[in-house]
């Protein structure tokens, strides 16, 4: 469990990123730039420690799904960013997606 407990807070570490990303407004403010920094570099240690158990492919793959899912989100209730029935589509496929990866994948230890 501990595993994905690890790639779970690397992928809200990599929202949090990317969102001050956005708020960075091109690396001209000084507080979200570091957030970016700090997120992603942080984001990415915990995702390296996550692939000591479990495999490359279905850690990325929750990663980018859960990553693209929360940021589609995070516009939506931050930015007013509509979220089309395509994309609507898209989000349930993608958590469908890594659900089915997770449960076909070999026993995370």
């Amino acid at each position: 469990m501990k595993p994905f407990i690890l790639l779970i807070s690397a992928i809200l570490l990599e929202i949090i990123a990317t969102t001050a990303l956005k708020e960075s407004n091109g690396f001209r403010r000084l507080l979200p730039t570091l957030i970016v920094i700090i997120g992603y570099v942080a984001a990415s240690y915990l995702f390296t420690l996550s692939l000591r158990h479990i495999p490359l492919g279905v850690a990325y793959a929750v990663w980018s799904g859960l990553g693209t899912v929360g940021m589609i989100l995070i516009g939506y209730y931050i930015w007013d960013e509509k979220i089309q029935p395509h994309q609507l589509a898209g989000i349930i496929l993608i958590l469908i997606g890594s659900v089915i990866i997770n449960i076909s994948s070999e026993t995370v230890t």
